[in-house]
């Protein structure tokens, strides 16, 4: 504790936005709507539709791990605006980062198991889904700065493996790999670990290698 009891001047300020940028292992849970579409696939009263006409779902995040654990963030996820595609086109592709994130699938693998992957039966798939998400500030009803999230980190972030748990999988920031062994010298093998190299034999003469021949063995190149 520093400063006066009392006077609290110069006390830390407590903001409640987790800075632009910072990446987190969140869950997401949609908070239901009751509103369904069949045509559009819109079941299980999941989707929202607001006074406007628009369609979309309404996403609660919470921070799983890290600093910020238990922080929770609401953000939309839009389906459908009567002013046009970019928001549904927006939330489409905010939904296709979630499943690669979630899933461990690259952007830009298209393979069949991958597009297939992609897909769901419904938004139940999502409800409590786990993903790296990628923090963005907006702005409230009152103008004043919120946490969203608006895009999701797939495997190929170098931190994606170490957020996600999967150490193990792929190298992250902050990991060094251990330093590399002395290379043995050329023509000559690394004797294992527990293993006693014989005497040495006098040297004979060795007929000289055919030519093209480098003297390593194929198994070394």
């Amino acid at each position: 504790m520093t400063g006066l009891w009392n006077d609290f001047n110069d006390a830390t300020s407590n903001s409640d936005v987790i800075p632009k940028g910072t990446l987190a292992k969140v869950r997401l849970t949609i908070r239901p709507g009751g509103f369904d579409d069949p045509s559009q696939g819109w079941t299980g009263g999941y989707a929202k539709r607001g006074a406007t006409g628009a369609v979309y779902l309404d996403a609660e995040y919470t921070v799983l791990e890290g600093p910020y654990a238990k922080r929770k963030i609401w953000s939309l996820i839009g389906l459908y605006s009567p002013k046009g595609p970019d928001w549904g086109n927006a939330g489409r592709g905010l939904v296709k980062g979630i499943l690669n994130s979630a899933r461990g699938i690259a952007d830009k693998d298209n393979s069949a198991q991958a597009q297939a992957q992609r897909r769901i039966s419904g938004f139940v798939e999502l409800d409590g889904i786990e993903f790296i998400a990628r923090m963005d500030i907006g702005s409230d009803t009152n103008g004043e700065d919120k946490n969203e999230v608006r895009s999701a980190v797939t495997p190929s972030h170098r931190d994606y493996a170490q957020l996600m748990g999967h150490v193990g999988s792929a190298p992250t920031q902050g990991y060094s790999h251990p330093p590399a062994a002395s290379a043995p010298q050329q023509g000559h093998v690394a004797p294992a670990q527990g293993y006693s190299a014989p005497a040495p034999q006098p040297q004979t003469p060795q007929t000289p290698a055919a030519p093209g021949f480098s003297g390593r063995p194929s198994w070394a190149e």
